[in-house]
């Protein structure tokens, strides 16, 4: 596996590869790799001759200064995981890199960004586009990578991937999960042996919902019952339960208002937040 900090060496090794013919895919991540993860590089080399996998904890993205200082960051691990699976190339450049001047831009995705995750953290994903946006550049994949668990991520890169022009496929991997069905996340690595078993109740939420709105349920109904089914769950706090569009993220009244509706829900067990998502189908 070949590793690159800096932009320059990189592309020259990319266009190299890109001249003989050979396609290119591409698996943004901010580290703290995990089987998801690796999951995603898997899909890309089932599809590519060259898998790209990022390593970039993206200031731009988080509006909680402390929540960006608490993120994990485990790179020698994280290599070593990559080498594991035959990964082609890791690009893990500093902040200086990625960002060598302040960025003006911000980026809006009305209504996209107005709801759920975009709702309770105002500017995350004009963050999450400005990065994306400089790894397509300076990548210039074929194919692009990205985990279902941040599903409304998903549905704005596809969006922008559109309205810019971006000569790129996506591709949403199904979310991994543990046994008791904790979605797998960089994010769980902070939570306590005690707070462990309690982050299970989204999932559990999840299911229960998604049996209810397919009995066919109001959707206001299940989002009471949910509700009430986390903020009685010890050391969780709840935030959103939303049913929506999963193509324009849309609140629907029932499940027959959209092609395939998505339930989304995020929350906090003690000070960590996590969030999952299931469609109904």
């Amino acid at each position: 596996m070949k590793i690159f900090k800096q932009i320059s060496p990189l592309k020259a090794h990319l266009e190299a590869a890109r001249l003989s013919g050979k396609s290119i895919g591409l698996v943004p991540t901010m580290g703290a790799l995990h089987k998801g993860h690796l999951s995603l590089v898997e899909a890309s080399q089932a599809q590519n001759q060259i898998t790209v996998c990022s390593i970039f904890v993206n200031p731009a993205q988080f509006n909680n200064p402390s929540e960006l200082l608490k993120y994990p960051r485990t790179i020698e691990k994280d290599t070593e995981m990559l080498k594991e699976v035959r990964c082609d190339v890791l690009f893990c450049p500093e902040t200086e890199e990625m960002y060598p001047h302040q960025s003006m831009i911000k980026l809006d995705f009305d209504p996209l960004d107005k709801v759920m995750e975009g709702k309770f953290r105002p500017g995350h994903f004009s963050g999450v586009g400005l990065v994306v946006s400089k790894l397509f550049n300076i990548v210039e994949p074929d194919h692009a990578y990205f985990g279902q668990k941040d599903w409304q991520q998903f549905a704005i890169i596809n969006q922008m991937v559109q309205d810019l022009s971006f000569d790129i496929t996506l591709h949403s991997i199904p979310t991994l999960r543990e046994p008791d069905g904790l979605a797998l996340s960089s994010r769980n690595q902070r939570l306590t042996n005690e707070q462990r078993p309690h982050a299970t109740v989204f999932h559990r939420a999840l299911t229960l919902a998604k049996h209810k709105l397919l009995e066919g349920e109001r959707p206001e109904a299940v989002q009471a019952v949910v509700k009430n089914m986390v903020e009685n769950e010890p050391g969780v706090t709840f935030e959103y339960f939303e049913l929506a569009d999963s193509t324009n993220l849309n609140s629907i009244k029932n499940v027959e208002a959209s092609n395939r509706p998505i339930m989304c829900i995020a929350g906090y067990v003690g000070e960590v937040r996590l969030i999952d998502n299931m469609f109904v189908e």
